[in-house]
């Protein structure tokens, strides 16, 4: 049994793989504050966040990091250890996966051993911790320990040294004298056994120590500490256990550095030498907020993780001065909405849950990306704004933006300072009742002639419209639809405004209700016989064709007919049916859909709950990319929104562990062709840009931009022959046809293939492009050197 057992760990190169960089076109914005852990190797800081390795140089303050852009699962990391030897940084997870950081280049195996492993229960495979000794890693585990060697990165044994041979929490192991000591948790004590005894494998070989649970255990010098859940700190000598010390607070974190030993709990890191006595004390100040969970040191240097500012860098003669180090991010992971446009991006964590019930409230903070640098601005600066969901920017003042709280009302900021929040008392808000002062915003959008529209959850008034420029409230009443505001509707959440000024709004239990304020226009969808397939409505979205697509927690639906639903007699929605293998199947059957975004050339983005983000063609016969967390740098399958920068045809992508882009290449038209361009120009051979037959690769090819809504370009060599030519809406990039020159939005992209599918030759090429809708046209010449 115990060979059938440890037998599994000796596959490790059949069950692991090196990670994909994905640096080309996606990029990540992580929060590195909450630190898991932190160590010291090759005079480089590693801090482990969440779900992300940021590295600091300690010699010439230089900051790199390791995300799912450069190959990390994005799963919840546990621990970290750095082996100098091999100078291979070791990453533990929570759900049992193992990655190896391999050398200056930072290459990344996954090892998925455990996290495969049939006979271990998934709550029992989190790695608690590595104890690098020479060419061995002893891994603990919530089952035991296994055996990794780090020369020829493969699995030893595995030991389950409880009762019997059953799987016992390790929490730590260290080596001293060639015996092995194990923390173990659930009262299993420590155990120990002879590094030279070849059956280790046997539980019966290992003997006990002590009795209880223990956090952790060290050998430093010559001695053996170890802190049990009591908060005490012991020496272990001659199997007698001698108290040394009493925590206020629960030991977090040990680590023996060097000769010294490095004790952390939330308030205070304790560095001791061999002998146990104290070297240093670092006590949190109250002024930063935060709590510390891990820490060790280099030389004078000290540096303590915390929860929310990232690594603390002090030194052991003087801890009491702190400077900050690790990269910018956002405040936090799991952002709850997002939204960009001219290259900024508002991320909020205000959250709701899907019933619209905000409790718990939650006080967090706001982040602004502009220019490649985060704005943090925490919850104490938010004039008590709490929830904050969505975000509207004025299109004709981008400097003021308002935010809508689901508890109190609306926040305005200017330039990037809270000026006002909105409520009962000086705006059109209102709260639920007179003893509910709660005031549920959510949806919020501008539409053509700056105008703020923002619903309001559980009031008669659910939709309001706020002109800047005037101040003037408006609100209008739905109680045609809905008799009582508190009990028939929980709450409404996406908002948008198609180009007759219908507002299309997504209810919890109405479905999706359409509200037009010329003739006070009302109507909602929401059973079976309209074709619903849910009657809670996730997501809307107007498409470039003013479609109407409407997400579900069980599908997906568009309403095609969006001009005459106010008057049909009987309007309902359809569903997308598409081939699969032949056989009929409807698009994104019984999905949660958590989002819906229409980018430049009319393609759908669209976000699931659990099973990724899809990309289809303008009427969702194509799927163009499906991501999830096995292709692509998606921290998780769990999509909570989507937005797209128009200007630059950026997406970004908000999940439930952390934010990523996808630079899709496309970009909003332009109003009219003076600013069109093309780039690289000229086209050099050092390039390495033409022939490539995927579009899509947007490092490829000869793009150009500043083109408006509808446009044929021709390509011509200098004596006026043909080469290329395409026409908006017919020749779309994201498409299958394998067109050589196509048009996404603003941008069209050329891969440099004649009519005969050969690439051109040196040259002048002459770019004609002409708008069919006002007849302008431009001529841009383009030199390729090849």
């Amino acid at each position: 049994m115990i060979k059938q057992i440890t037998s599994v760990f000796l596959f490790l190169l059949a069950l692991s793989s090196h990670a994909q960089d994905f640096s080309t076109l996606w990029q990540g914005y992580f929060s590195f504050y909450n630190i898991k852990d932190v160590v010291v190797g090759d005079n480089k800081v590693y801090g482990a966040s969440e779900n992300a390795i940021f590295i600091y140089d300690l010699s010439t303050n230089e900051l790199e990091t390791l995300t799912t852009i450069e190959g990390l699962s994005g799963e919840t990391i546990s621990t970290i250890a750095y082996s100098q030897t091999y100078e291979t940084l070791l990453i533990g997870y929570e759900n049992g996966l193992i990655e190896i950081v391999l050398g200056s280049e930072n290459n990344i195996l996954s090892v998925v051993d455990i996290v495969d492993k049939q006979t271990i229960p998934p709550n029992l495979k989190r790695i608690n911790h590595f104890n690098v000794s020479d060419s061995l890693a002893y891994i603990s585990t919530d089952f035991g320990i296994s055996v990794y060697n780090l020369e020829r990165l493969e699995f030893g044994d595995s030991y389950f040294i409880g009762n019997g041979g059953s799987q016992v929490a390790v929490n730590q192991t260290t080596l001293l004298n060639n015996v092995i000591y194990a923390a173990c948790g659930n009262n299993n004590a420590i155990k120990m056994a002879e590094l030279s005894n070849s059956n280790l494998i046997d539980y019966q070989q290992w003997q006990t120590l002590g009795n209880g649970s223990f956090l952790s255990v060290e050998s430093v010098g010559n001695r053996l500490y170890a802190v049990q859940s009591n908060r005490v700190v012991y020496e272990i000598s001659n199997g007698g256990f001698n108290a040394l010390f009493t925590y206020s607070d629960l030991p977090l974190d040990t680590k023996a550095v060097n000769d010294n030993l490095v004790i952390t709990t939330e308030n205070n890191v304790y560095v001791y030498n061999s002998s146990f006595d104290a070297l240093a004390t670092a006590a949190l100040q109250s002024d930063l907020n935060t709590k510390f969970t891990a820490a060790t040191v280099a030389d004078n240097v000290m540096l303590i993780g915390t929860s929310s500012i990232g690594v603390l860098k002090s030194t052991l003669s003087n801890p009491t001065f702190y400077e900050v180090i690790g990269p910018e991010g956002p405040l936090m992971n799991d952002a709850f909405k997002i939204e960009a446009g001219n290259d900024n991006l508002w991320v909020t964590f205000g959250d709701y849950s899907a019933s619209y019930n905000p409790s718990p409230i939650r006080s967090y903070g706001l982040s602004h990306l502009v220019e490649g640098q985060w704005i943090n601005t925490p919850f104490e600066s938010l004039l008590t704004a709490q929830n904050l969901n969505y975000v509207a920017v004025n299109p004709f003042n981008p400097s003021q933006v308002f935010i809508s709280a689901f508890q109190q009302g609306i926040l305005e900021l200017n330039d990037d300072v809270p000026t006002v929040l909105y409520n009962q008392n000086n705006s059109g808000l209102e709260t639920i009742t007179a003893n509910n002062p709660s005031i549920r915003q959510s949806g919020s959008q501008f539409d053509r002639n700056g105008v703020l529209w923002t619903l309001t959850s559980r009031v008669d008034r659910p939709l309001k419209s706020y002109d800047p420029s005037t101040g003037q409230w408006r609100g209008y009443s739905f109680s045609e639809i809905i008799q009582d505001p508190i009990n028939d509707e929980f709450g409404f959440g996406d908002l948008v405004i198609d180009r007759s000024g219908t507002k299309w709004i997504g209810a919890y239990k109405k479905g999706i209700i359409g509200f037009n304020e010329n003739g006070s226009k009302i109507r909602f969808l929401n059973s079976e016989e309209q074709n619903m397939p849910d009657n809670t409505v996730m997501a809307v979205a107007i498409d470039n064709n003013n479609q109407l697509w409407i997400g579900t927690r069980n599908g997906l639906r568009v309403l095609y007919n969006t001009s005459s639903f106010f008057e049909a007699p009987n309007p309902s929605v359809k569903e997308i049916v598409v081939l699969d293998d032949g056989i009929p199947q409807e698009l994104l059957f019984n999905q949660f859909i958590t989002d819906i975004k229409v980018d430049g050339s009319n393609n759908k983005w669209i976000g699931t709950l659990d099973a990724g983000l899809f990309y289809f063609s303008p009427d969702g016969q194509q799927t163009i990319y499906h991501f999830t967390t096995k292709n692509s740098p998606l921290p998780s399958n769990a999509i909570k929104d989507i937005s797209i920068d128009a200007q630059n045809g950026k997406v970004y992508i908000a999940t439930t562990k952390g934010l990523v882009s996808f630079y899709s290449g496309g970009s909003k038209p332009e109003e009219e062709l003076s600013n069109a361009y093309a780039y690289p120009n000229p086209v050099r051979p050092e390039y390495d840009i033409l022939g490539a037959n995927n579009l899509n690769d947007i490092n490829k090819g000869v793009k150009i931009r500043g083109i408006t809504e509808n446009v044929n370009i021709k390509i011509t060599d200098i004596e006026g022959n043909l080469v290329a030519e395409a026409q908006s809406r017919v020749n779309l990039r994201a498409t299958r046809s394998n067109y050589n020159f196509a048009i996404d939005g603003g941008t069209a992209i050329w891969n440099g293939k004649n009519l005969a599918n050969n690439i051109v030759a040196s040259g002048v090429y002459l770019i004609l492009i002409s708008d069919l809708d006002s007849f302008e046209t431009k001529v841009i010449k383009l030199l390729i050197i090849r």
